[in-house]
């Protein structure tokens, strides 16, 4: 891959899909966010309601940019930063859905300074409630994975989940992954891995990003300082059947491509079935 030496501009990508009215504050809580300018792409996956076309049409630094498709959030997102040009050194991937803390994208950006191996940086991310989500984790490991899937919903706080989910205090420290739903990233970092794998369309895309942007000796670090909040939120984001069975089947491709062969059948099996009895609780009580 060509290196291409990038400016010190900042470029914020979101992934729409008819979103509705959080689209307008999402944009106009940047103004307060940070003190740079701006330039917003809209990578727009097939909305029908026209509001990525109306924000865009009445904000300068918006562009709207149909994706062809829905591509999916990673695909969605790799179209957005393409269209980002050479004077953007750092790329903020967000949804729609987010509103910014005044100042949380200047504290991310103020926290690369300290971490100058960091590639990715995380915000401390609020539910609607106030509750502080856990949006930097381990990296999961099929043990941890298996755990999770089959006590997670019926054993809260069973220790594979409460590990994987790292519900500690707000730190400023490194993590295995980033949620995905807002990170600031160097565009050089970004570069490096490629970007998103598009195989993801929904779900873990973010993890395995994270895994691979530490394997090209980047560090995803977890940046509390910086605040924003999920309208959406977290809680809601996998309230149908098919969305939860949409993250399980992200879920068992993430670990069942780390852990092929035979030896790991059995493993690949129980991690399949756990999955599946994660979707049947959910549409008993549905």
């Amino acid at each position: 891959m060509t290196r291409v030496n990038y400016g010190d501009g900042l470029g914020v990508v979101t992934v729409t899909y008819s979103p509705g009215e959080t689209l307008a504050p999402f944009v106009d809580t940047l103004d307060k966010a940070t003190s740079r300018p701006v330039q917003v792409i809209l990578a727009d996956n097939g909305s029908t309601d026209g509001v990525p076309e109306e924000v865009a049409a009445s904000r300068d630094n918006v562009t709207f940019v149909s994706t062809g498709g829905n591509l999916g959030y990673g695909g969605g997102a790799n179209r957005g930063v393409a269209a980002l040009g050479p004077d953007v050194g750092w790329v903020l991937i967000s949804n729609p859905d987010i509103e910014f803390a005044p100042g949380s994208v200047d504290a991310l950006i103020a926290a690369a300074e300290r971490w100058p191996k960091g590639g990715m940086f995380g915000p401390l991310i609020r539910e609607p409630s106030g509750e502080v989500y856990p949006s930097a984790r381990l990296l999961p490991s099929i043990g941890r994975g298996v755990g999770h899937a089959v006590f997670g919903a019926v054993w809260k706080s069973n220790p594979w989940t409460r590990a994987y989910r790292q519900e500690i205090a707000p730190v400023e420290r490194v993590a295995g992954w980033l949620s995905g739903s807002c990170f600031l990233m160097r565009r050089e970092a970004f570069d490096a891995v490629s970007g998103f794998d598009e195989r993801y369309f929904m779900y873990f895309e973010d993890v395995d990003l994270g895994e691979r942007v530490s394997a090209a000796g980047w560090l995803n670090v977890y940046v509390p300082d910086a605040e924003v909040t999920h309208i959406g939120g977290h809680s809601t984001g996998r309230s149908s059947a098919r969305m939860l069975r949409e993250h399980h089947r992200s879920a068992y491709r993430y670990l069942a491509d780390r852990h092929t062969g035979v030896l790991w059948a059995p493993f690949r099996l129980a991690l399949k079935a756990g999955l599946g009895l994660r979707v049947w609780a959910f549409t008993r009580k549905s």
